[in-house]
């Protein structure tokens, strides 16, 4: 018998990857209506992510935009998103060996530098910077 999950699209979970996630996610709610698979909803929410596409992007194979900007919304309030990250972490550094946590790097693209770092003063500029500007002057006679 063939699993649903089986043919993995592009940015889908696998089944190993969905194993060390879905005891992470929160449990769902004992009462109200019963819960959606909380497997789409995630593939969703890295789709999404990975693309950087709109919520009303989201293709049809995935729940509706609104269920998946929800949970994704309602698990970044809750910390969902940092424990999965530290419980990662863990997972990496003591299965693997593989985070070398001593080297860091920070990419520019999302990093915006003050625009003083690029010489132009701010409001209250000292130096060269603060001096008045050259303008037009009025004609001697």
């Amino acid at each position: 018998m063939r699993s649903t999950y089986e043919i993995v699209e592009r940015h889908d979970l696998t089944e190993a990857e969905w194993r060390r996630l879905a005891p992470l996610l929160p449990a769902p709610a004992a009462r109200g209506r019963p819960p959606r698979d909380r497997r789409p909803i995630l593939n969703g929410i890295l789709w999404m992510l990975a693309t950087g596409a709109s919520w009303r992007d989201l293709p049809a194979r995935y729940p509706p935009w609104q269920t998946c900007h929800y949970y994704f919304r309602r698990w970044e309030r809750e910390g969902v998103w940092d424990a999965i990250h530290r419980a990662l972490q863990r997972t990496l550094r003591s299965e693997y060996n593989a985070v070398d946590f001593a080297v860091f790097c920070v990419d520019s693209t999302i990093v915006r530098a003050h625009r003083a770092a690029a010489g132009a003063g701010g409001k209250r500029a000292r130096g060269r910077a603060a001096r008045p500007r050259a303008r037009a002057q009025p004609r001697r006679v």
